[in-house]
């Protein structure tokens, strides 16, 4: 993994940017008469995984290995890419619901040349000249590979990636006469005495397939091996006896291209990818303390002059501006953090916005559908949830907002609870701006306090509160002697 390290460009090259710069200097012009698809192999259970989730959708700093496919393979084959799911498709699809076409069942897992079988009909109504073949399990795919792919695929029948590895592990071999691609056997079926010395050549699992050529060989695939599974590896060799071109093109070793087998193998492959996210965001201006400790996924944008303390975790779809402080023990999700803005230590921010110069925290939890505008405080042991912080509203001390609206500033006291359920149905609060809301009140939706208004502490207030009036809603006190008293 210390090799993937020393070349992050690598590791990152999926974004949307950079795939772009090689499809418009390497594929539109060169390629523009073929017609290139991909089939992504993602059926499998990955029990090696010991998850009850499908391997595909176990994540690496909160995005499924499928997401980080289909951001490299989108740009490059533009509605143009499959999936061949089966163990659990339903879960598969619910992840990925944008994805509305592309999706292939499986319903038994019979192997790689089984899945091509099953999503051959769909390739061809497409009208493929070639398809890009690619597992699932194999999160960081460069593109420049899949690039230098199709470059050599133009001039094949099929043509796949090879790694030369001093381990080549469980790993198809593949096998070579006169430097020329003989077959690709099996870890399990592979025999020295039968098909030579082991040359550490191994395949990694991603194919350029031209579709007129090896249609006739699909229906000739057997099974005749000990897992008594369809191997796409031996269209290769069927592929080489008939006289076909066959390449493979060799990438050296990249262990990225490797794939994900074992929860110890996923562990690696992110540590790598974090490790590489937080270089990146020091050398762009972030400022990350104790880095070593801090989790950012790859689809976070963080700005320069951000600060972020570890230990923490920044994760989804995530925007931080510049001057934000990112205190330790946070977890931010989905969210966006505006300018100047300070979330203090031991909070969870989840699919909220948060204004400028907000502050949040400690121990604050704002859920989804939390909107803070500028300046809003939002203190220990507060809970937002789907509810509008005015600019300048506080609401500083044990507290939960849910479906409310909060205009500008308000104050809201230690306690105080908005109770937006009655069994079935949810219903608004509304508090409009500059109202003060004393200490351990309830506003029993729907309800709305007015502006300038006042509630007493200690109130349960149901009925609407008019703008500059006070309301009081408790019983009144009795001082009663004490019993046993003198």
């Amino acid at each position: 993994m210390r090799q993937v390290l020393n070349s992050r460009r690598v590791l990152w090259e999926a974004t949307d940017s950079v795939v772009s710069r090689f499809v418009n200097t390497h594929v539109e012009q060169p390629m523009s008469r073929t017609t290139f698809g991909a089939l992504i192999l993602a059926a499998g259970k990955g029990t090696r995984m010991f998850s009850p989730r499908p391997k595909v959708l176990m994540e690496l700093l909160g995005k499924p290995m499928l997401g980080y496919l289909f951001q490299v393979l989108d740009p490059l084959f533009p509605g143009k890419v499959w999936s061949v799911i089966g163990h659990q498709a339903d879960m598969v699809r619910s992840m990925f619901c944008e994805r509305s076409k592309g999706w292939i069942e499986q319903t038994e897992q019979l192997g790689t040349g089984h899945a091509l079988q099953v999503a051959w009909q769909d390739l061809a109504d497409a009208d493929l000249d070639y398809v890009i073949v690619a597992n699932g399990d194999t999160p960081l795919l460069p593109a420049e590979d899949i690039i230098a792919l199709m470059r050599a695929g133009q001039d094949s029948d099929i043509a796949f990636l090879t790694l030369t590895l001093d381990d080549p592990g469980a790993f198809g071999r593949v096998v070579r006469t006169g430097g020329e691609v003989a077959a690709i056997i099996e870890a399990k079926d592979y025999d020295p005495a039968e098909h030579g010395i082991p040359t550490g050549e191994i395949n990694a699992g991603i194919y350029c397939i031209k579709l007129k050529s090896t249609q006739a060989f699909l229906a000739e695939l057997g099974n005749d091996n000990k897992n008594g599974e369809y191997y796409i590896t031996d269209l290769v060799g069927m592929a080489v006896e008939a006289g076909l071109t066959v390449k493979g093109v060799n990438c050296g070793d990249k262990p990225q291209l490797l794939g994900i087998n074992s929860p110890a193998e996923l562990v690696a492959m992110e540590e790598t990818l974090r490790e590489s996210k937080v270089l990146d965001l020091l050398s762009s201006g972030v400022l990350i303390r104790s880095k070593d400790q801090v989790r950012i996924g790859p689809d976070v944008t963080i700005e320069p002059g951000a600060e972020i303390e570890g230990p923490c975790e920044l994760l989804g779809s995530t925007t931080i501006a510049r001057g934000v402080l990112v205190h330790s023990h946070c977890l931010i999700l989905d969210s966006t953090i505006g300018a100047g803005s300070r979330i203090r230590h031991f909070s969870h921010v989840e699919n909220a916005e948060v204004g400028q110069e907000c502050i949040v925290g400690p121990y604050a939890r704002l859920r989804p559908g939390a909107k803070l505008l500028r300046e809003a405080r939002v203190g220990n042991f507060v809970e937002v949830k789907k509810a509008t912080l005015g600019r300048g509203s506080k609401a500083n001390h044990l507290t939960y907002l849910g479906d409310a609206e909060v205009g500008e500033g308000v104050n809201i006291g230690a306690g105080t609870i908005t109770c937006n359920y009655d069994g079935k149905n949810k219903f608004i609060t509304t508090i409009e701006d500059n109202a003060f809301i004393g200490s351990n009140t309830a506003l029993v939706a729907p309800v709305t306090v007015g502006k300038n208004a006042l509630v007493g502490a200690g109130s349960t207030v149901t009925k609407d509160v008019g703008e500059n009036e006070m309301a009081i809603g408790r019983g009144r006190q009795q001082n009663l002697p004490k019993k046993g008293g003198s």
